[in-house]
Parts: C-alpha cells; structure tokens; sequence
C-alpha cells in the first residue's frame, strides 16, 4: 500500500509539474544581448507571444550583425514578420536531433507554412547534414545552396523548447515579398456601428481617442462594454475627475495585440494603457478562463467577453458586458458579487494596492500563474496520500 502510495504521489507530481510548465522566448534571449535586435523584432512583429503560447517548437536566432543585414532590406513590419517567422519551426531540433537527421536530411514546417502567407510550400525549411558535422538551413527549393549553417545552442528545455543559433538568415525570396498593409480602420466608427456607441462616445467625448488610434499599427487590443451597460453606468462616471474619467477609459485598452485565441491561452495578470511605469498604481486586471469564456476580473467587478468586433492583427477589439472598474478609482469588493461597485473612492489617482508583485515581463505584459498552484497542489497530494 505504501509503495503504490508513494508512485500515485510521483505520477501526481510528474502530471502537475509538466502541465505548469511555460517558456518565455523573450526571457530567453533576454540573457544574451548579442540577439538583443532579433529579440525585439520577434516582440515588434508579435511573433514572441505566438511562440510562448506553442508547446513543441524550435527557435532560429541569428546575431545582431545578421539582423542588421535583414534590416538594411528596408523590409516593412509585416514582411519582417513573415521573414522571421520561417525561422520558427513547429517541431523540435535540440542540438542532438540536428546531427542524427534520418536519412541526413529532412524538411520541417515554419509559421510562415502555418499562417497560410507562404506561397504553396515555401513555408518549409530544409535541413540537412552536411559535411565537417555542418547542418545547413534553406528553403525547399534552394537548388543544393544554404545560405544559413547550426552554430549552436543557446537553450534547450526537452520537447518543449529549442533555441538555436544560426549563422545568416535563411534566403527567401517568398517570405521577403512585399506585403500590404491592413486596411486602415476607423476605431470610432467601428465600436459605433456595431453596439459600443456610448463607449466611442466617451473616447471622443474626453479627447483620448487619438491615443488609442496612435497605438493600433504596432498592436493594441480594446475591451468595449455595451451601450446598454454604459448608459447605466454613467452616473457613477459622472462622479469622477477628468483625470479619473480618462485612467477609467484607458484602462479599456492594451497597448499590445491579442487575439481571443491568445487570451484563452493565458490566465493572469494584464496591464493596461492606463498603466503608470514608476508609480503604485497598477491599474492592472487578470484574465480568467472558464470552458470558452474569456473573464476580465479586477478587485472590484467581473467582466465577460461576449462579442468580437474585429480580431485582425495588429487591432483586437472585444464587447464585454460590464465596464471595467480599477480599485485605483472603485471600492474593492469579491469579484464573485455580480453587483456593481459601491461607488467611485477617488477620482484622481492614489497609491492603490499595496501588494508587491510585479505584473509586467518583457512580452506583453502577461504573467502565467502557474508556479505556487503546483506547488500547493503536490502539498494536498502528500496530505491525503499520507494523512
């Protein structure tokens, strides 16, 4: 009975530890400025939250001085992004797994492949072994020539994660064709026509919505509540400063791109646009998933999301059935009540929460809360394997 106790305590322990398991490809890079300009573009290009959100993936960075050739193609954003995400693979190389390719060769997917933007198979990358223990990477069709060889690791986490070196970026006359801009999107009109009138009205109303547009062509993502909600809660705005009506409707908004998939994805902490570096205002919320319900909660209400108005990168916006209050300006109360807050507490800004915890990392602003819920999961298993 003991022992049977004892391997039901390590299968727990395994199962708990591999489902918390994450990987920050920002992070990573982070450690070794010599990809500092790689790192940057896979965040300007939002390719870093695609990869953190990918369980089984390899990693291609080239160094800065390779980066500084790529950038002296003048390539716009969005062939930029096209560019590096071919050299982002859908499947697993370790430095071991590159030297003992099946057969010497193979050919592997890319995000390129995956998004549908690569023309018929372009999106495949070719590795082979080659001669003097080289591995060479090129496109599908490279008529025998790679341009780029395996320099070497920088960090692996088994099946999970690879982050490799490669000499030059991979030569891809389909991945650096130009590509069109999205068509501009009229933010006000959008929300006004399809049932956030009220809440448009509001971002015209206190002259903040030319910071909202300012932020749609490197990726912002906005929460707007229905009318009908609005409208009742219009009194309590009305309550509030100038300053604290527009860190209200600034809080609506994350200056970064999110897709619904992407926040089902993710469970945490989220700053916002009205987010103060250097100061104890948070004004942060946490994203909580229930099934397919997206829930935004902060210390003071819970709001859902109930709509999409539109999700095409780089501009996300969300209908949410309530609007968002910050405890920086609302009475906390349980988050589980479905009731509204008591009433505004300031209407400027104050030290709000005292709590010290960082809710920021270097993508996006997310944090995965996963580390102290294994740990207090594994804690219980021992209790009622043994208590």
């Amino acid at each position: 009975m003991k022992i049977s106790s004892i391997s039901l305590l390590l299968l727990l322990f395994v199962a708990i530890t591999t489902t918390s398991s994450a990987h920050n490809i920002t992070l990573i890079l982070a450690k070794h400025p010599e990809f500092s300009t790689f790192n940057r573009y896979l965040t300007l290009t939002h390719l870093a939250s695609e990869i953190n959100r990918r369980q089984t993936i390899t990693v291609c960075a080239v160094n800065n001085a390779a980066m500084d050739d790529l950038l002296d193609k003048h390539l716009s954003i969005y062939t930029l992004k096209n560019v590096l995400s071919l050299h982002v693979f859908a499947d697993y190389f370790g430095s071991k797994q590159l030297h003992r390719i099946t057969k010497g060769t193979t050919l592997t997917a890319t995000l390129f492949q995956a998004t549908g933007e690569a023309p018929g198979t372009s999106g495949y990358v070719n590795i082979t072994n080659m001669k003097g223990k080289k591995v060479g990477f090129a496109t599908e069709d490279n008529d025998g020539h790679f341009s780029s060889n395996f320099v070497k690791s920088i960090q692996e986490i088994p099946y999970n994660i690879s982050v490799i070196q490669l000499s030059n970026i991979i030569a891809s006359p389909a991945a650096e064709a130009p590509v069109a801009a999205p068509a501009d999107v009229d933010l006000i009109d959008l929300m006004s026509k399809k049932g956030c009138k009220e809440f448009a009205k509001l971002l015209q109303n206190t002259q903040i919505s030319k910071q909202f547009i300012d932020l749609m062509e490197n990726g912002l993502t906005v929460f707007c509540p229905i009318d009908k909600v609005v409208n009742n809660f219009l009194p309590k705005y009305k309550n509030l400063t100038k300053n604290g009506q527009i860190s209200l409707l600034l809080y609506h908004g994350i200056p970064d791109y999110h897709s619904l998939g992407m926040l089902r994805a993710k469970n945490g902490f989220i700053n916002t646009m009205a987010t103060t570096k250097g100061k104890n205002n948070k004004y942060d919320f946490s994203i909580k998933n229930d099934g397919d319900n997206v829930k935004l909660e902060t210390n003071v209400v819970t709001a859902k999301i109930t709509g999409t108005l539109l999700d095409e990168e780089p501009l996300a916006v969300y209908k949410i059935d309530k609007v968002l209050q910050p405890s920086e300006l609302f009475k906390s109360q349980s988050i589980n009540s479905d009731d509204s807050a008591m009433g505004p507490s300031s209407g400027d800004d104050n030290d709000g929460d005292s709590d010290d915890y960082d809710t920021t990392n270097n993508n996006g602003g997310m944090i995965m809360n996963v580390n102290g819920g294994w740990f207090v999961t594994f804690v219980l298993s021992i209790y009622l394997v043994f208590g």
